[in-house]
């Protein structure tokens, strides 16, 4: 399968691959309009034509592909990617043996070697999340190294490379038996509803799994608490099983009333005490400032972008006025969880934004915790950009 193209790398990014960085992106190379099949394996020279890596051509909405290797011997074949893979899943070792959790990552892009890349367990079954075609290119090698290193019930994937780098829509099922669902995981203790056959989601963000257990343990008890964006209501379960006082989630899809109804069900939380809210999240902070709601606990957890018709909101232009509308209808001492999985900006630079919502609002804070991925979903200190979430709860101080 390998056919070899040369790529010519600027003099002056050579030293930034020969130092790890694993993603190959346009300013750097120099003959990049050579490209043209996804899956061609790419070779990485300097200007003496000296091999600095070896990678694969797949367009991303990040770059055109990824390193895989800096040794010039070693071919991109079935035994490359056997190997990569059977290195992730022993690291996750602690992961399968907790029986409190049977929903985690095994394989994260190029944390684990192969940027592109994503393998999550749920429970017996294994998701694989394919983000270029050049990358599916690699789907034998992949699947047949996955039958041979585990045991599964079945194997699920998502292809997420349509024209605009979005999910296409299929029958996701690959392998193995067939799912019933929803399939019941726990995620420390607690149950979660997902489905591996329904689109893009599955119903659980798994990279909040700390963030999450932090509600419930340290946080949650006798507190009112508002959950926006909530999806399908993940925080809002934990929270709820934290004794919270009550929870109210609020999400604009219609479909997060459903959900979340289910996953209060499946935990035995009577779902009629709490308040599940369809509505946009902006227009629902005017409505609370309206009413002189006030909550002890906000959680922010938007998406990186995201439009509907009254407003498009984008983390990195929006997260500031997203903060202010919650830093109105916080109680004094009560905590704001605020979080983003954007991977455009950094914690510092988060940090500012919030400091300037608060600034803005007259108001002090604290920030008393902070946490960005868990252990499963393993990053590069090479790649920043790969450690994406960054999660601070901000305590109000006297407003």
């Amino acid at each position: 399968m390998e056919t070899e193209m040369i790529l010519k790398v600027k003099p002056k990014f050579v030293k930034k691959f020969k130092a790890g960085y694993p993603l190959i992106f346009k300013e750097a190379i120099i003959n990049i309009n050579d490209l043209k099949e996804e899956g061609t394996v790419v070779k990485l020279v300097d200007d003496r034509q000296s091999l600095i890596a070896k990678g694969y051509y797949g367009k991303q909405n990040k770059g055109y592909g990824w390193i895989l290797t800096q040794n010039a011997n070693e071919k991109i074949d079935e035994a490359f990617f056997e190997k990569k893979l059977k290195t992730a899943f022993n690291k996750r070792k602690s992961f399968y043996n907790n029986k409190e959790t049977t929903a985690f990552r095994v394989f994260n892009a190029e944390g684990d070697g192969i940027g592109g890349l994503t393998i999550d367990y749920f429970d017996g079954y294994y998701l694989i999340n394919w983000y270029s075609e050049g990358i599916f290119k690699f789907s034998e090698y992949v699947l047949s190294s996955l039958k041979k290193l585990v045991d599964y019930k079945g194997i699920y994937q998502k292809k997420r490379f349509n024209q605009d780098g979005q999910y296409i829509e299929e029958d996701d099922f690959v392998t193995g038996e067939r799912g019933q669902f929803p399939l019941v995981v726990k995620e420390n203790g607690v149950h979660f509803a997902v489905y591996l056959n329904e689109g893009a989601m599955v119903g659980v963000f798994l990279d909040q799994r700390e963030v999450r257990k932090t509600i419930r343990d340290h946080y949650a008890e006798g507190k009112t608490v508002l959950n926006t964006f909530s999806y399908t209501g993940a925080f809002s379960i934990f929270a709820a099983l934290g004794n919270a006082a009550k929870t109210t989630s609020v999400d604009l899809a219609n479909r997060s009333l459903a959900k979340t109804i289910e996953q209060f069900s499946i935990n035995n939380i009577d779902y009629e005490a709490q308040d599940i809210i369809v509505e946009d999240v902006f227009k629902y902070f005017k409505y609370a400032v309206k009413k002189n709601l006030s909550f002890d606990m906000v959680i922010l957890d938007p998406p990186s972008f995201a439009r509907s018709k009254k407003y498009t909101f984008s983390a990195a232009k929006d997260y500031k006025q997203l903060l202010k509308e919650a830093i109105a209808i916080t109680n004094d001492q009560g905590v704001i969880v605020a979080s983003t999985n954007c991977a455009t900006f950094d914690m510092q630079k988060f940090k500012g934004f919030i400091d300037t919502a608060f600034k803005e609002s007259n108001a002090k804070y604290e920030i008393v915790e902070e946490f960005s991925l868990p252990d499963d979903f393993r990053t590069m200190k090479q790649y920043k950009e790969g450690n994406y979430l960054k999660v601070a709860f901000i305590k109000v101080r006297s407003k």
